[in-house]
């Protein structure tokens, strides 16, 4: 009789290690933050009533098909221009315009301008993300003497906050086009 208690025993421990062993797991899959498909990047340098747009597209994303660049003109020396960024997703009908939500994803974007070659250009005055660091949809433009270069726009997803720069903002890439020979006249 002693053997049956103790074979009855062991059978409920066994049986209650097996219930919480495999319990069943009901936690939600955290949320996936996907990256944005971005086609289209079109920054607008604006001073008084003259606008120069640079405009990259690559409507196949990663596809065969090289982005197609283009400006709309030259810039005037030592002149001051408003510049401001519009990112789209030209796959969708109509447009969507990720701006948008870079915007209400301030914390976790940062836009970067780099100049490259001769080009005598600087960017200053950057909007702020909700926190007081740089977002950067909205800037300022300062042309020096007359000539030519390279002009990049790069989107960070979560990049660190502050940084010095493009070189240590970590993160991950999610849009950058380079404007070549944009020149200042």
């Amino acid at each position: 009789m002693k053997t049956f208690k103790f074979s009855i025993l062991t059978i409920l421990a066994i049986t209650s290690l097996l219930f919480t062993a495999c319990s069943s797991d009901d936690d939600a899959p955290a949320p996936v933050n996907e990256e944005e498909v971005i086609t289209t990047v079109t920054v607008s340098l604006t001073n008084g009533g003259n606008t120069i747009t640079l405009v990259s597209r690559d409507l196949d994303g990663d596809g065969p098909n090289d982005p197609v660049f283009t400006i709309s003109g030259n810039l005037a020396a030592s002149t001051t221009y408003l510049g401001s960024v519009v990112l789209l997703n030209e796959t969708e009908t109509p447009a969507e315009n990720i701006t948008t939500e870079v915007t209400e994803e301030d914390l976790e974007h940062q836009l970067f301008y780099t100049v490259g070659g001769n080009l005598d250009l600087t960017t200053s005055n950057f909007n702020l993300d909700s926190a007081g660091n740089i977002l950067g949809t909205t800037f300022q433009l300062t042309t020096g003497a007359a000539s030519t270069g390279s002009f990049t726009v790069t989107l960070r997803h979560e990049p660190t906050k502050p940084n010095t720069g493009l070189a240590d903002a970590g993160g991950e890439t999610d849009v950058s086009a380079t404007f070549t020979n944009v020149t200042i006249q």
